[in-house]
């Protein structure tokens, strides 16, 4: 039975100074067939998620989706009140005047689509997290200014901690770490 109080590893964290270097780590962990790996940047890094393997988020879509709800909710709304239940006829025109309908249709539209991101990113992202293992990496708070981190984790079906250990010493890093969810 495994031990409740001892930490279990997250993975094996390597810190570069530049991001050529760790862009070239990751396309190297990517052709050695690594697949459950992140990397963490103080800047926006060229090429990064193609070499991590990413996908395109579906947030896009569930912003749309989000939309295009808010859209028909607008209409649909004025179109009820209007037409169905309380149509009052006003000097001869029509009940359901649509250029009128324009300003509560785009404004409900804007509101369920930023709502829908918003909701939708901190869905995505795993959010809130207040402590999230990575943070126990030496020299970690460098992510943000000046370093550059890749980070092979303990999911990785092709996880061996010395393996792995090795592989990302011979890509040049100036410190490889193991890191444990605790």
């Amino acid at each position: 039975m495994e031990d409740i109080l001892e930490p279990n590893t997250y993975g094996v964290v390597a810190e570069f100074a530049h991001a050529d270097e760790v862009l070239a780590a990751a396309h190297k962990a990517r052709e050695a067939g690594y697949t459950v790996m992140d990397a963490y940047s103080p800047v926006p890094v060229h090429g990064l998620d193609e070499a991590l393997g990413r996908k395109r988020s579906i947030l896009a879509w569930l912003v749309f989706a989000g939309g295009m709800t808010g859209t028909l909710t607008g209409f649909g709304m004025q179109y009820w009140m209007a037409h169905i239940n309380y149509p009052w006829n006003v000097g001869g025109r029509p009940t359901v005047s649509w250029p009128a309908f324009i300003p509560v249709t785009f404004e409900l539209t804007i509101l369920f689509a930023a709502l829908t991101c918003v909701i939708g990113m901190f869905a995505l992202n795993g959010l809130p997290r207040p402590h999230h293992p990575i943070f126990n990496t030496p020299n970690f708070d460098r992510s943000a200014i000046d370093h550059y981190f890749l980070c092979i984790e303990a999911k990785d079906p092709q996880f061996e901690e010395d393996k792995v250990t090795a592989f990302l010493q011979e890509c040049g890093p100036e410190a490889v770490n193991t890191i444990t969810d605790a």
